[in-house]
């Protein structure tokens, strides 16, 4: 049994530093680092500051399906993102697989939100549930990467916060992108 307990809140700083690098490369694996402003780990609230393409107001001239489809792919970023922030603090810092009860109560989570803010059913939220799960699985599953999420880790803990542009230039250095 590990001496380690994995818990949704953060440990320490170490901790803190793999949830936002998780998160960081969940944004960049789904193309969406052009919508972080900036990322901070000394953040009182979210570490992630979004830009105003993140914020899609609704507007006459645009459609509602548009508004809608904006939603969604939030909703999937934003799930990505929670998902990837613990399996980098359980696979890549602790070596150990994310305890099932963490992750059952992030689906309830993901679920409920998914039902309230984007009116997703069941299959629908289970579908993208698990594509923002396999997705992470296949990136921090990798142990050829561990050692780069490591590094990105520790500029975060050093840097304290990142924009988008030098998220983008410490992955390219790093090559996670």
């Amino acid at each position: 049994m590990s001496q380690h307990v994995l818990t949704l809140t953060y440990l320490n700083e170490d901790d803190r530093a793999y949830g936002l690098a998780g998160m960081v490369i969940s944004l960049a694996s789904l193309n969406a680092i052009d919508r972080v402003a900036e990322v901070s780990i000394d953040a009182d609230g979210p570490m992630v500051e979004f830009s105003h393409e993140y914020y899609f107001p609704g507007s006459p001239v645009v459609s509602p399906k548009a508004t809608w489809d904006n939603l969604v792919q939030n909703f999937h970023i934003t799930t990505s993102m929670v998902v990837s922030n613990i399996l980098a603090r359980s696979i890549v810092r602790m070596k150990e697989e994310a305890p099932k009860e963490i992750m059952d109560e992030i689906y309830s989570e993901v679920e409920r939100e998914g039902r309230d803010t984007c009116s997703l059913e069941e299959d629908e939220i289970e579908n993208l549930y698990n594509n923002a799960l396999m997705r992470a699985r296949r990136i921090f599953r990798n142990p050829r990467l561990h050692p780069a999420i490591d590094e990105f880790a520790r500029v975060i803990s050093r840097r304290r916060s990142l924009s988008g542009m030098e998220i983008l230039d410490e992955l390219h250095l790093l090559q996670l992108i």
